[in-house]
């Protein structure tokens, strides 16, 4: 099994500054590193209360500070976004990070940055199959012709520079829809679940669906790659020890989703720590229960928060300390990695 931390860069003004904040992603990128993570992804997202517009600016920076990691985008939003100029910003990556790259694509979600892109919930899934479609087919080929409906058609079109990896990895993040889970098993792409939000059944079933369309599409079962993200974590000798430590940063979570005005899925700690994806206790509770999701979902590879989310700096480390020491290596040994194993033989481009 393979472990990524990732962020979507939330950012509250009232408590750092975002000069501050964007030094925070990097120092987390740098410790996935030095403690031995297989990847550290970045989202994309254009509303408050995120500030990770941009990911392929942060990835291109962190690609200089960092020399081994694999760099993962979650989700690149393709709805949004024009995939020609996508294209090029990735491809561009790709060669400064040495073919370090990984893509989550998806269409995205939020209702302010779809006005801001002037993108409906009727056209958002088709936008993002279109320009998937592009996107991949610039990959394979630099100079391609194709009738595009939500962009200028292309004609013989040259886009450049030719990417570092030949064929890139592009999973499918999904979170609730079906549209993500078909297009991906379309393809014979690989899956990454969101696996955050709520308790496991709904995921568990979209994971269902996408092996049904895999084998629909008549690709090998023995390719099949799934990822799941967790809704938090945070791990110590004992579980009372975990429960306490975090039972703050749970608070101030259920205040937060009430300022946004959500309402809780999980209201206790006690029922996030039982029913959610998150991890938290003791080492043995931790494996117990990626075992427990892996029997529903078969994933292969796993993202925890790459941020702190309320714990302090010296806790933070503690735990991805000890998730590497004594969890991580439990898991790599006893849940495979994907079919492909890890990491990858880019051709120079």
């Amino acid at each position: 099994m393979r472990f990524l931390t990732i962020t979507l860069i939330v950012h509250t003004p009232e408590t750092k500054s975002t000069h501050e904040r964007f030094q925070e992603v990097v120092d987390n990128a740098l410790l996935a590193e030095e403690l031995g993570f297989d990847g550290f992804g970045v989202g994309e997202r254009h509303e408050r209360p995120f500030i990770s517009s941009a990911p392929t600016v942060v990835l291109s920076h962190l690609a200089a500070r960092t020399s081994r990691i694999r760099l993962f985008t979650g989700v690149t939003t393709l709805s949004l976004l024009d995939p020609v100029r996508a294209f090029e910003d990735y491809a561009t990556l790709d060669h400064l990070s040495g073919g370090r790259l990984e893509l989550i694509i998806g269409k995205g979600n939020g209702a302010a940055q779809r006005e801001l892109f002037h993108v409906t919930p009727e056209d958002q899934w088709d936008r993002n199959a279109e320009s998937y479609e592009v996107f991949r087919r610039l990959w394979q080929h630099n100079k391609i012709t194709y009738d595009t409906k939500f962009r200028p058609p292309l004609l013989d079109a040259e886009v450049w520079p030719q990417p570092y990896q030949h064929p890139i990895r592009i999973w499918h993040g999904s979170a609730t829809s079906r549209e993500s889970v078909d297009l991906a098993a379309r393809y014979g792409d690989p899956l990454f679940s969101a696996n955050v939000t709520n308790p496991i059944e709904p995921y568990a079933e979209l994971i269902r669906y996408y092996r049904e369309r895999w084998e629909h599409y008549g690709h090998d079962s023995a390719a099949i790659a799934v990822g799941a993200g967790t809704a938090g974590y945070y791990a110590a000798r004992t579980s009372q020890e975990a429960l306490a430590v975090y039972r703050p940063v749970f608070e101030n979570q259920l205040e937060f989703q009430r300022k946004l005005g959500m309402q809780p899925v999980f209201p206790t700690l006690e029922d996030f720590a039982e029913r959610s994806s998150a991890l938290i206790g003791s080492p043995a509770q931790v494996i117990e229960k990626v075992h427990r999701y892996h029997e529903q979902f078969g994933h292969t590879v796993m993202h925890l928060r790459a941020d702190a989310s309320g714990l302090t700096d010296a806790q933070h480390r503690e735990s991805l300390e000890l998730f590497q020491s004594d969890i991580a290596p439990v898991l790599r040994r006893e849940i495979p990695d994907p079919p492909w194993g890890w990491g990858g033989g880019p051709v120079a481009g």
